[in-house]
């Protein structure tokens, strides 16, 4: 079984999206042991053991917390069938890069599709975030 079927179908948590089902569209993004990838392309056998966080769960984050605010904010979210796996995508980012170039955050999104915003809010809304962890005391 494939790590997306388990967890919509069977965990209930739907805010992870199956666009494409080939690893090219994002929307399927969750957080193994910190890093973005797409679970439409990993069995479940696969993640024995190791941390998964979806966008469900991602709230706790500090990152995501900030990407939600300042995506709700810049206008990022339009459908927002791309939204949990860009924001997820993003907080990979965010936790090993505090200030990243738009370069940077470009590169680290560039397997997250988005076919209603053109990217530009996006890209405000992943600089904002950083810029708000940066100058932000951690609680």
């Amino acid at each position: 079984m494939r790590l997306i079927d388990l967890l919509r179908e069977k965990l209930e948590l739907t805010g992870t999206k199956e666009g494409c089902g080939k690893g090219e569209c994002g929307a399927c993004t969750v957080l193994i042991d910190n890093q973005a990838v797409c679970s439409c392309l990993i069995l479940c056998a696969q993640v024995a053991g190791r941390s998964i966080v979806t966008i469900e769960g991602a709230e706790k984050m500090r990152e995501t917390a900030l990407l939600q605010q300042t995506f709700a904010e810049t206008g990022a979210i339009q459908c927002g069938f791309c939204t949990p796996g860009m924001i997820l995508s993003a907080a990979a980012l965010l936790k090993t890069v505090r200030r990243p170039t738009r370069a940077q955050i470009k590169k680290h999104i560039a397997g997250n599709l988005c076919r209603c915003t053109g990217y530009t809010k996006i890209l405000d809304a992943v600089e904002a975030a950083a810029l708000k962890l940066e100058t932000a005391k951690p609680k």
